[in-house]
């Protein structure tokens, strides 16, 4: 059985969410309800996916969907801690360069994981 997990903390300038398990389609509605219910506000929002160890096009679909959203609200998306996996999905459908990878370019450029 796949343990999926969700994880959402809000700090004054960003919010951080950690999934970790597989993203599929039985899993993905979980990530995408999380990020609904989230005021983001033209915030920063981190998406760690540090221990995500398979994504599928469901998956893509939510982070695409979610990126729009960012951007709609005059917010940035960061996707940190890409598994090769999930990085070898982005590079296939050529969506890799739609995200923001490195989490400095997002927040003050501490350097900082964005759960510290």
């Amino acid at each position: 059985m796949n343990d999926f997990t969700v994880v959402t903390k809000q700090h004054t300038d960003r919010t951080v969410i950690t999934v970790s398990g597989e993203m599929d389609l039985h899993t993905s509605p979980r990530l995408a309800q999380a990020a609904t219910i989230i005021p983001l506000g033209g915030k920063a929002l981190y998406l760690d996916l540090t221990d995500v160890s398979f994504m599928d096009s469901s998956g893509l679909n939510v982070l695409v969907r979610l990126r729009r959203r960012m951007r709609a609200e005059g917010g940035r998306l960061a996707i940190t801690g890409l598994g090769s996996q999930p990085t070898r999905l982005l590079k296939i459908t050529d969506t890799y360069e739609l995200f923001t990878t490195d989490a400095a370019a997002v927040g003050s450029g501490s350097g900082r994981r964005p759960s510290d």
